[in-house]
């Protein structure tokens, strides 16, 4: 297999690389070089994807028989029809990373592979602006801009070459959200830990690394489609999620459930001040069948964690993005909390 990742440099996209690598095929990035370094044994393409002289460079390199795209997070939909277009032409298929924000229903209603996705047009340029503070709905800004730009990639390709993977969370070495790493860091700091709602509260966190491999896995498919990328319904918990962060720390920290009321009635920002917890009806409700079916694995969550405690221990370090600022509690928030459920 011959692929082009466009991105390739960090967490999905360097793990995609790496994985395809490991596969043995050949593969090339394409980004502008700002956030890394591609990994040893690939071919780098350096340009812009809203420069259509860069993108008119980049086919000049193919041709390939599939193109992972995993770096459109801030990209218009016009911008990515724009390179599906340009590239249409040197690739036989194309796999798009969009997210379940692009559904109507998320995150407050269950959702499978064939729910409504929300009305963002392939062409869009637009700005669909950012949340107001403490904004706790759903995100029909980016929602909208991930569903534009499936449609995008569909009018381009045509559905039969393209497979849109839609992922939750992921989580997993190399992440640049934080949500793992601060849970880690704060676990590793041991005492009482405040834990958000019910310990059995279903979970479905993906390991970056099971999404790279079923990107690739489509990428050698025959056929497109739509896929739910997430861990199976029912198998993790937070209890156990956070049970496995205090077993890889090694330390003596003791888990202090507090109730989603009691949370939520002292204004903790739901996602981020405690990352993972939410109370909407659909965020953990998410039917992946039809991507298991077509070959999806997901490792068990207690894996992840371990493997990114040892990535922070070895001294890794994310790509610096302004979302991972975003996350945590402070410890006098924390402490405040932990002292009402003490009363």
């Amino acid at each position: 297999m011959r692929i082009l990742v466009l991105g390739g440099t960090w967490f999905l996209g360097r793990a995609v690389v790496r994985a395809g690598l490991g596969r043995g095929w050949s593969v090339s990035v394409f980004n502008r070089g700002r956030s890394g370094v591609a990994p040893d044994g690939v071919r780098e393409i350096r340009g812009d994807r809203r420069v259509a002289e860069d993108l008119a460079a980049l086919a000049g390199h193919g041709p390939w028989d599939a193109v992972i795209d995993t770096s459109a997070s801030e990209l218009a939909p016009r911008d990515v029809l724009a390179g599906a277009e340009v590239l249409e032409p040197v690739a036989g298929r194309y796999v798009y990373v969009s997210t379940v924000n692009a559904y109507r229903g998320w995150p407050d209603q269950p959702l499978t592979e064939s729910s409504e996705v929300l009305d963002g047009p392939a062409d869009a340029d637009v700005d669909y602006g950012r949340l107001p503070a403490n904004w706790d709905g759903p995100d029909w800004y980016y929602g909208r801009q991930k569903a534009g730009a499936e449609r995008a990639s569909l009018a381009a390709f045509g559905a039969g070459r393209v497979s849109i993977l839609r992922p939750g969370v992921i989580l997993g070495p190399g992440e640049y959200v934080g949500r793992l790493p601060w849970w880690l860091r704060r676990v590793a700091k041991g005492g009482a830990i405040l834990a958000p709602g019910d310990p059995g509260r279903h979970i479905q966190p993906v390991d970056v690394r099971d999404v790279a491999a079923f990107a690739l896995d489509r990428a050698a498919a025959s056929g497109g489609g739509a896929f739910n990328v997430t861990a199976p319904l029912g198998r993790e918990t937070m209890g156990g999620f956070l049970t496995a962060c205090l077993d890889v720390t090694g330390t003596a920290g003791r888990l202090v459930w507090a109730p989603d009321g009691l949370l939520v009635g002292q204004g903790v920002r739901q996602w981020t001040e405690l990352p993972l917890w939410r109370t909407h009806a659909g965020v953990w409700s998410v039917d992946s069948a039809g991507a298991e079916a077509a070959g999806l694995r997901c490792r068990p969550l207690a894996e992840t964690v371990a493997a990114t405690w040892e990535w922070l221990q070895g001294g890794g370090t994310a790509v610096q993005h302004p979302r991972w600022a975003e996350h945590g509690i402070t410890g006098a928030r924390e402490e405040g909390i932990l002292a009402m459920l003490k009363g």
